[in-house]
């Protein structure tokens, strides 16, 4: 699918693209491969032909800052209780009709976005509000690769890690740029089903799988995962066991996997909000196959969003909501009554963000 263009169209020259025999520009950023002539944009709606290139049309333009807790990307075990510095953009390169950020990542009125705002300049907010992090995320990064690049390069200068939010729907060369450049990422796994992918998502889940072998196998990114549970779409027994299996067996025990519920939204209004009791089955289903950390999310649910030791099933952080509460890991990142060690990144004492979200603005 191509979008048609009725206005001069411009932007930063994008990369990952090659001309085709009959003139036309494919966009290899991501498996929709493109082809676009000229005037035309990508389903993305953000990357588009202009003349003999194609170019990012939104780079240096944001949708909003704000300063969130690192558990709301939902990251659990990457420097629990710090600040992240959150952005995105416009547009997506998935086609999801459940979209809970629909206003966002399907906006095609560029308008709405702020004014510009340079790598330099978020990186040196992240460090002027005192966030650890900057994460890119409520619309999916990797459509906005060069900028996310650029910002985080910026941030590494300064010591601010990079976390992103994402699908995970990239082609296998852009890939290795774009999390070459990140410490941590919540990559979400949308169903277990090539199928729902398909009809739902208008994607395919091949190319998230690939994803997530590569960030696990082949890089140091801290890893976790969120599935969004939509009752009678995704959230059958076997579909979940063969989810949780695939992750044990292909990736370890230890990434954690992320249980979220949904609401009605964008173009699935006729289905009912997730219940509670779906979530935990669908929980107690990912502990039996063998997943150390397993949560609830987008519920108050203080069992299903705290962590517990795997060695010796003792509770190590306790969460209420984003308000972290118990606190039993040794500074060396291990239980502090058996000793076995925690998968994920810890400093010897979780910070004290809490669950503030503060909007900003980045000049």
């Amino acid at each position: 699918m191509c979008i048609v263009d009725k206005v001069q169209i411009s932007g930063v020259p994008g990369r990952y693209w090659h001309q085709l025999a009959d003139g036309r520009l494919q966009c290899d950023l991501c498996p929709r491969f493109c082809r676009l002539r000229e005037g035309q944009r990508g389903l993305c709606f953000v990357r588009a032909r202009a003349s003999d290139e194609i170019v990012l049309t939104t780079y240096g333009r944001s949708s909003g800052f704000c300063v969130d807790p690192i558990e709301k990307k939902p990251l659990n075990h990457f420097l629990p209780g710090t600040p992240v510095l959150s952005f995105g953009t416009a547009g997506c390169n998935l086609a999801c009709k459940f979209c809970q950020n629909w206003d966002i990542s399907k906006s095609r009125e560029f308008d709405r976005l702020q004014a510009s705002a340079t790598p330099r300049a978020i990186a040196d907010a992240a460090v002027a509000n005192g966030s650890r992090s900057v994460a890119y995320t409520y619309n999916d990064p990797v459509i906005f690769l060069e900028y996310a690049v650029d910002t985080a390069a910026a941030c590494r200068e300064q010591g601010i890690n990079n976390v992103a939010v994402t699908a995970g729907y990239i082609t296998d060369a852009a890939r290795e740029e774009f999390f070459g450049h990140m410490d941590a990422a919540n990559v979400d796994l949308k169903a277990f089903s090539d199928r729902f992918y398909w009809k739902v998502c208008g994607g395919r889940l091949e190319p998230v799988l690939d994803t997530l072998l590569y960030l696990r196998h082949e890089t140091d990114v801290w890893l976790e995962i969120t599935t969004l549970l939509i009752p009678g779409e995704n959230d059958g027994q076997a579909e979940i066991e063969a989810m949780s299996r695939w992750i044990v067996d292909k990736l370890g025990a230890d990434v954690p996997l992320h249980f979220s519920a949904f609401h009605p939204d964008w173009k699935m209004t006729d289905i009912e909000c997730t219940p509670r009791a779906t979530l935990s089955r669908c929980r107690d289903i990912a502990l039996r196959a063998g997943l150390h950390y397993v949560y609830t999310g987008n519920v108050h649910d203080f069992a299903g969003a705290s962590t517990y030791c795997p060695g010796c099933g003792e509770i190590l952080i306790g969460r209420d909501w984003y308000e972290l509460s118990t606190w039993k890991l040794c500074d060396s990142g291990t239980c502090k009554h058996c000793g076995t060690r925690i998968a994920g990144v810890f400093e010897h004492r979780p910070g004290n963000w809490g669950s503030r979200r503060q909007p900003l603005r980045v000049i």
